[in-house]
């Protein structure tokens, strides 16, 4: 049975739509969905002990955790909408205190953007590059929503990964089920086969 690893976005769960509609759309796989730590200095190396331990067969992050699942070099990986600079985007990353819009399994409802956190995701952010080998840039694939107001992904993308490896596809920056059943699964069907 073939294994997916699926990382959710900012303020998002394991529990997410998305996770929910691949695990409906995509019986004959695995599909595994953590809850992704909020601070960077926790949640890479827990997303890289994930990996370690399960092997899967494909990662596919959207948005904060196509960012993340970019760095899970050796590993073949579907990013979209990456948002490779979230201490820039200041209508998503912010100073304070937010809600989660799905449950998480420790329950936990809001969490707080500290000044240690946003650092912490500029520093982590300044060398989510860093260990991209020759090898490993033919396992990354990217897919970028036309309309996407928030995480413009496409320019850094390119400046690591040819241009080829990188798809548009009609939507904006949340992907809904309509979208991700006629432009994201067939790519994903594409990656695992």
């Amino acid at each position: 049975m073939p294994k997916l690893l699926y990382f959710h976005g900012f303020a998002s769960s394991g529990a997410s739509g998305t996770a929910q509609l691949l695990r409906r759309v995509l019986p004959e796989c695995e599909i595994v969905a953590p809850d992704i730590p909020l601070d960077p200095r926790e949640a890479l190396p827990f997303l890289h002990e994930l990996c370690e331990n399960e092997q899967p067969d494909l990662i596919v992050g959207s948005s904060m955790g196509g960012m993340y699942a970019q760095q899970m070099f050796g590993f073949r990986r579907l990013v979209i909408n990456p948002a490779f600079w979230m201490s820039r985007m200041s209508k998503v990353l912010k100073l304070g205190t937010f809600t989660y819009l799905n449950k998480r399994k420790d329950k936990k409802m809001q969490d707080r953007v500290t000044k240690e956190i946003m650092n912490a995701f500029r520093e982590m952010e300044d060398h989510q590059f860093e260990g991209l080998g020759e090898e490993d840039v033919p396992n990354c694939r990217a897919m970028f929503a036309r309309h996407d107001p928030l995480a413009h992904g496409y320019d850094t993308f390119t400046a690591h990964y040819p241009p080829e490896q990188a798809e548009w596809f009609e939507g904006e920056h949340r992907v809904n089920d309509d979208i991700m059943k006629q432009s994201i699964l067939p790519r994903i069907i594409d990656m695992l086969a």
